[in-house]
């Protein structure tokens, strides 16, 4: 199972949630997908996968979580 997750931030916000997730290195990697669009994709493992997700959720920034079918849709996987 892919345990990654797909998240949109406004273009401002991409190297603040970059730098959230280096402090917590063991919990996933960023990589920009869409640099104009915002759309991120952040490589967890299945262990690390939903406490990630509540990290993400508590941040005071605009966050979308999509579907992998979304990102799909958009041509933005890698």
């Amino acid at each position: 199972m892919n345990a990654d997750l797909y998240v949109q931030v406004e273009p401002r916000n991409i190297n603040y949630l970059n730098r959230i997730m280096e402090g917590y290195e063991y919990l996933g990697m960023v990589t920009t997908l869409d640099r104009q669009a915002g759309i991120l994709r952040i490589r967890c493992t299945s262990d690390t996968r939903l406490e990630t997700q509540e990290l993400l959720s508590t941040l005071k920034i605009p966050l979308r979580f999509l579907s992998d079918s979304i990102v799909a849709a958009l041509g933005k996987r890698e």
